[in-house]
């Protein structure tokens, strides 16, 4: 009996017999840990029965970590509360229930708050008596209120079909769609395809609107104003939904405007509350390794036989006392265990530094040149590109569940020799690495074939000797680019893995898919280390912070998170985009995100703060490909627009309003144009972008297939 285990382990709590609570837990499976991460809204701010309290919503939420097993659609489900829904308020104050964790959401008990029913034929007049308040209150509030329209309306509809009312339901649809924002279509004509009640069992979306309560940010002034009049009215069943469906986040100070607001919504839960955003992320960058002397030697003689001895000398110096100096906004150097830096990686380093010294510094009077890849001929249907970090080889993932290797330099791809040919090679001897190589494997394309379905992401390791691929099969892939052969096949989603992105230390990589989690792996863990949870739609892009202590995701449902990779916390949420998110980037000096959607737009995001600081429009088309500048000065955007364009990010974060009032009420105030910040458009013939990269010497390379249509 639930509500006898629940007691027992309130009273084990409270005689401090921690160690029972938790055999016990175990035992009758309440496992805290796994509560889906914040889908529901729960909290673990409560004293009560180990992180598996659930306590009024909106205090704070439990999210997955690693413990979390390998369903992320798995729901928590209150026991022993008043209504058995999972955001109804527990009305008991200091008793807490616990969380029963099942292998699917009960949607009986999801639904049971729709029972207390008005009399249905005057929820359209409910619905209008509101509308008609809104729009005949002052300017300043209208635009805050009208932000109810939407959830308002999915709500009564629900709860009419679910009541069985489905004529009434059907003129109330069709009287109030066309009032709501754009940005909601869709949502909208899956909500008219559900008409009886029988439709709503086991319909996602329609568990993610019940499931998570939809936030409004609304100023104390409008709020007040809100409840005067339904309270007037006595409008019982719209304050119902208010209070049971809705988490209102007041704030105090003026009400936002219409611009203000369009600025931030559009998500399928709404806003981000602002608790979300509040947590410390150290978005500064590691300090960078010193290299021993003898490595630098060697180096230099090599130098000397190209004839450019000194170019080297003075630049390794102030590198060296550059990373002296830690960054104050960096996390410890051993938050997160780190891979310790090979030979090869410190010579890569090295030369990367030599690079960098002839890099052109971009800017509005200095764009960079573009090269742009074109795949010709790609019947197979290109899904997925990636170039390495010193631009010697591109990758091209397609939907014949091929993966394709190209050598882009004169030098081409070879496989290492068979173990009985390496037997004989003098191991000792200068140039071993070159021997081990089979010269009759060399060739400028190799395929590696594995996937048993479209490959939709995929990711080179940063020493060049891996690279990732995850597909449709629901399997990510690691392969070894020594002998082109496929390693190990990490098998954790059950569903399309839409994206993956090795972290750029190396080791650790990332993926996202179709069942709405993104997980954390180990190149040597067949298990995932971390299981991001709370997304509400498919996870479709995946990115490394470059310190690689956070990812960000972004999803279907219009949001961007960012996962703290240590304790697998959601420590930012971001919503603003009209769309499923596509494309993101971080800058280099990681302070700023760049995200591209559906919608066309690129937004800016202050990590730091938690705020949006840009909106970039020109696009026409989805934005499958964003990327910084090596030092920072250019954000380049690809679209399926067919055009490459070239933002000046400089002056896009210069002058950054930050203060305290913004960042408390989320004030943001977006220049009105962004044209000026366009520096250029770049249109190809008829090939939707897909990939940019800058070299190391800030030479953009973009790449796409090309469309004959």
């Amino acid at each position: 009996d639930r509500q006898t285990l629940v007691a027992v382990l309130q009273f084990l709590r409270r005689s401090n017999l921690r160690e029972s609570e938790e055999i016990l837990r175990r035992e009758a499976r309440l496992l805290g840990d796994d509560l889906g991460g914040s889908v529901a809204t729960v909290a673990t701010s409560s004293p009560g029965v180990a992180a598996a309290a659930a306590v009024p919503p909106g205090k704070g939420e439990a999210r997955g970590d690693c413990g979390v097993g390998p369903s992320s659609r798995r729901e928590p489900r209150e026991v022993g509360s008043s209504v058995s829904s999972p955001s109804s308020k527990i009305t008991h104050s200091g008793d807490v229930s616990a969380v029963v964790v099942e292998d699917q959401p009960d949607v009986s008990a999801v639904l049971s708050a729709y029972n207390q029913q008005g009399d249905p034929t005057l929820y359209e007049e409910y619905y209008s008596g509101l509308k008609h308040f809104i729009e005949c209150s002052l300017d300043c509030h209208r635009a805050e209120l009208s932000q109810l329209f939407y959830p308002l309306f999915v709500h009564m509809y629900l709860e009419l079909v679910y009541n069985q009312h489905e004529s009434e339901a059907k003129s109330f649809f069709e009287r109030f769609h066309g009032d709501q924002e754009c940005y909601y279509q869709d949502d909208l004509r899956v909500l008219s395809s559900l008409t009886k009640k029988e439709h709503m069992k086991g319909n996602e979306t329609m568990l993610d609107f019940r499931t998570s309560k939809f936030v409004l940010r609304i100023s104390r002034d409008s709020y007040q104003l809100l409840k005067r009049h339904l309270q007037e009215k006595q409008n019982n069943q719209i304050w119902n939904i208010v209070q049971e469906h809705l988490y209102i986040d007041i704030f105090d100070g003026m009400p936002r405007s219409k611009q203000q607001i369009d600025a931030m919504v559009g998500s399928l839960a709404g806003e981000a509350k602002r608790e979300a955003n509040k947590a410390k992320v150290f978005f500064g960058l590691l300090k960078e390794p010193e290299f021993d002397v003898p490595l630098d030697d060697e180096d230099e003689e090599g130098e000397n036989e190209e004839g450019k001895p000194k170019k080297k000398k003075p630049k390794k110096d102030n590198v060296g006392s550059k990373s002296k100096k830690q960054d104050p906004n960096a996390p410890p150097q051993n938050r997160i265990p780190l891979p310790e830096l090979k030979d090869s990686d410190k010579l890569d380093k090295v030369m990367n530094m030599k690079e960098a010294a002839r890099r052109v510094r971009l800017g509005p009077e200095c764009l960079p040149s573009i090269c742009f890849y074109t795949f010709l001929n790609a019947y197979q249907g290109l899904t997925a590109v990636d170039i390495t970090d010193d631009s010697s080889m591109i990758v091209g993932g397609f939907a014949d569940s091929t993966v394709r290797v190209w050598s882009v330099t004169p030098k081409k791809l070879r496989s290492v020799k068979t173990a009985a040919d390496l037997s004989l090679i003098d191991k000792e001897s200068d140039d071993v690495l070159e021997r081990i190589m089979d010269e009759k494997t060399a060739s400028e394309l190799k395929i590696l074939y594995g996937h048993s379905g479209p490959v939709y992401g995929t990711s080179f390791s940063p020493d060049r000797n891996y690279l990732l691929s995850c597909s449709e099969d629901g399997t990510v892939r690691l392969w070894s680019l020594q002998t082109f052969t496929c390693l190990v096949g990490y098998k954790g989603h059950n569903y399309p893995v839409w994206d993956t992105q090795f972290s750029p230390y190396g080791y650790y990589f990332v993926s996202g898919g179709h069942d709405r989690v993104a997980r954390l792996w180990a190149t040597d863990h067949y298990q995932p280390l971390r299981i991001f949870a709370g997304h509400l739609a498919d996870v479709t892009c995946t990115r490394f912070h470059p310190n690689s202590n956070y990812i960000a995701t972004g999803s279907a449902d219009r949001t961007i998170r960012l996962w703290d990779v240590l304790n697998g916390n959601c420590v930012r949420i971001f919503t603003g985009h009209k769309g499923p998110i596509h494309s993101l980037a971080f800058s280099p000096n990681g302070r700023f995100l760049a995200t591209g959607a559906t919608d066309g737009r690129v937004l800016l995001w202050d990590i730091g703060h938690g705020l949006m600081v840009g909106e970039l429009k020109g696009h026409t088309d989805t934005i499958y490909a964003l990327r910084f500048s090596r030092d920072g000065e250019i954000l380049a955007s690809g679209s399926m627009d067919n055009t490459v364009r070239l933002w000046d990010a400089v002056k896009a974060f210069e002058d950054l309003e930050t203060d305290d009032f913004t960042t408390a009420t989320g004030h943001i105030n977006l220049p009105e144009n962004s044209q000026d910040l366009l520096l250029g458009t770049y249109m190809t013939k008829s090939t939707p972008v897909v990939h940019l990269h800058f070299t190391r010497r800030n030479l953009l390379l973009a790449a796409g297939a090309y469309s004959s249509q």
